[in-house]
C-alpha cells in the first residue's frame, strides 16, 4: 500500500515523509492543477533530494491542459525534472505525451486526465503507450472501481482524503469579479471563498484560483478511511491524500492517521474499534466548516447523476 500526499512547503514535505507518506506530490502551477502551493524548480529539486535520502519518491504534477503558450515550455520543464531524477510525473494532455516520446524523454508518467479517467479501457489505452499508472476520477462508485481494477494493466490511484473539483474554468472568474467591483482583490489569494445555494444553507462549494483559472469544489470533502479494507480487498493500493484545504501540521497528522490505518490492515489488526478511533481523530483534524463523507464510493452506479 502506497500513501501519496500533496505538500505545501519544503518543511511540510519533510514532515509528511516522517509521517509515513511514500510519495510526495508537488509541482508548479504553470503545468500542474490545483496544487496547495506552486514550487520553483529549485524547491522541487530540494524535495526530490530529501525524499530520495529517505528512500521515498516524488511525483510532479504536469497534468494541466496545455494551451499553445505553455505546450512550448513543457519539454524544457520535463527535461529538467528528468535531470533531477524525479520518480514520475502525472500527465493528462495527449500533446504533452506525444512531445515526451518525440523528444526521447524517459521519465515515467502516470495518466491523469481528471474526470475523464473512468474505465479500464481508457487506462489500458495509455498503458499501451507507456503510462505506468493512472489516476481515477473521484466520482467512481466502489462497484465500478472493482471492475476497473480487475481489468487494468497498470496500478490505479484513488483519492482517499481531500476535496473534489466539480468545475474548472480557465478564466480567473473571481479575480475578474473583484476587478469589476473595485474591491480588494487580495482576498482572492486567501482561498476562503465559497458558493452557497440560497435554499440550501449548508452547501459550501469552495473556490480556488490559480494560474490555471477558477476551480469549484464539491460541498463535501472525501474520506474513505472507513472503506480502506474494501480498497485493500480489491487490490487498489495507491491512496492519495490531497491537502489543498487541510493546512500545515493538521495535514501531517491526517497522513499519520492513514499510515496507522495502513499498518493495521497490513498486519491483519484492522478492527471496527481501530477504524472508529481513527475516524474520530480524522474528524477532529479536518478543517472546521468543511464536511466529510464517502463521496461517490457507496453509491450505486445507476444512481449516479
Amino acid at each position: 500500500m502506497e500513501l501519496i500526499a500533496t505538500a505545501e512547503s519544503v518543511e511540510q514535505a519533510k514532515e509528511l515523509l516522517h509521517a509515513g507518506v511514500d510519495v510526495l506530490y508537488v509541482g508548479e502551477d504553470e503545468f500542474g492543477l490545483r496544487l496547495p502551493t506552486s514550487f520553483s524548480k529549485e524547491e522541487i529539486k530540494e524535495i526530490v533530494d530529501i525524499a530520495h535520502a529517505e528512500g521515498k519518491k516524488v511525483c510532479v504534477a504536469v497534468n494541466a491542459l496545455l494551451h499553445n503558450d505553455r505546450i512550448e515550455k513543457v519539454i524544457p520543464y520535463l527535461q529538467y525534472l528528468q535531470s533531477i531524477h524525479v520518480d514520475s510525473v502525472t500527465v493528462g494532455d495527449p500533446g504533452a505525451i506525444h512531445l515526451m516520446k518525440q523528444n526521447g524523454l524517459t521519465i515515467p508518467y502516470i495518466y491523469d486526465a481528471q474526470t475523464m479517467v473512468t474505465s479500464a479501457n481508457q487506462v489500458n489505452f495509455w498503458a499501451k503507450r507507456g503510462a505506468i499508472g493512472a489516476v481515477l476520477a473521484r466520482e467512481i462508485p466502489y462497484k465500478e472501481l472493482n471492475e476497473i481494477q480487475r481489468q487494468t494493466m497498470v496500478p490505479v490511484e484513488v483519492l482517499v482524503y481531500g476535496a473534489t473539483c466539480i468545475h474548472q474554468s480557465m478564466r480567473p472568474l473571481v479575480q475578474n469579479y473583484f476587478n469589476y467591483v473595485g474591491d480588494d482583490k487580495e482576498v482572492v489569494n486567501e482561498r476562503q471563498l465559497f458558493l452557497s445555494e440560497p435554499k440550501k444553507e449548508h452547501t459550501h462549494y469552495s473556490i480556488y484560483e490559480d494560474r490555471n483559472g477558477t476551480h469549484i469544489f464539491a460541498s463535501d470533502d472525501v474520506s474513505l478511511l472507513t472503506q480502506l479494507s474494501k480498497l485493500d480487498a480489491i487490490g487498489i493500493h495507491k491512496w492519495k491524500l490531497d491537502g489543498i484545504f487541510a493546512k500545515g501540521d493538521r495535514f501531517v497528522q491526517i497522513a499519520r492517521v492513514f499510515d496507522e490505518a495502513r499498518t493495521a490492515l497490513t498486519n491483519g489488526n484492522w478492527t471496527d474499534a481501530i477504524m472508529q478511533r481513527l475516524h474520530d481523530q480524522l474528524l477532529e483534524l479536518h478543517p472546521v466548516g468543511r464536511t466529510l463523507n464517502e463521496g461517490f464510493f457507496l453509491k450505486k452506479p445507476e444512481d449516479v447523476q
